[in-house]
């Protein structure tokens, strides 16, 4: 096997990503702290064609040295919008019709494996501060909280771990609708 080289992994221009059909897919990022992160969680979004990122709270915004480290210019391909409160921007969406699933560990939380989607259905995925995770006010408003199994000693991932793991089997269910 022979790797590929840039040229040939037919990367989208951003005009081209702008124009693109996106995964009904919204990120929202409760209050998290680390711009590597956010960088992150833009970058994985920008490969899986996610709709929008929501930076709630105290996530910090584009343009910011450290974000860019890690989003190597997604900051400029995925669509952000800065809100400053999570759960008025939660109650927006339900009232859109936008199923909301907060990621989280709490009582009765379907485990990702399981998670189900339903068609025609938009998705919001809320991912808490690195240590306090999804506030509790946004849980008792979400639709669903969805857990990630975790089989090991620690039973915590990194944000960016959890949002690349929950986005990339949402969209393979969703490629299989």
């Amino acid at each position: 096997m022979r790797k590929l080289k840039n040229e040939e992994l037919d990367r989208l221009e951003v005009s081209e990503f702008k124009k693109v059909k996106k995964s009904p897919i919204i990120i929202i990022l409760d209050n998290i702290r680390s711009l590597n992160n956010i960088g992150s969680v833009f970058r994985t979004s920008d490969a899986f064609l996610i709709e929008k990122i929501y930076l709630c709270g105290i996530t910090a915004q584009p343009p910011h040295n450290d974000i860019r480290k890690t989003a190597l210019g997604s900051t400029e391909t995925v669509d952000w919008e800065y809100i400053k409160c999570t759960i008025d921007l939660v109650k927006k969406m339900k009232d859109e019709g936008v199923k909301i699933c907060s990621i989280e560990q709490a009582e009765n939380a379907i485990m990702l494996n399981d998670f189900k989607l339903q068609p025609n259905t938009k998705y919001a995925f809320i991912f808490g501060n690195e240590v306090k995770g999804v506030t509790q006010e946004v849980v008792d408003e979400s639709d669903v909280v969805i857990e990630i199994p975790q089989f090991g000693t620690k039973h915590s991932l990194n944000i960016s771990v959890s949002c690349g793991v929950v986005i990339w089997d949402v969209f393979s269910k969703i490629s299989n609708l």
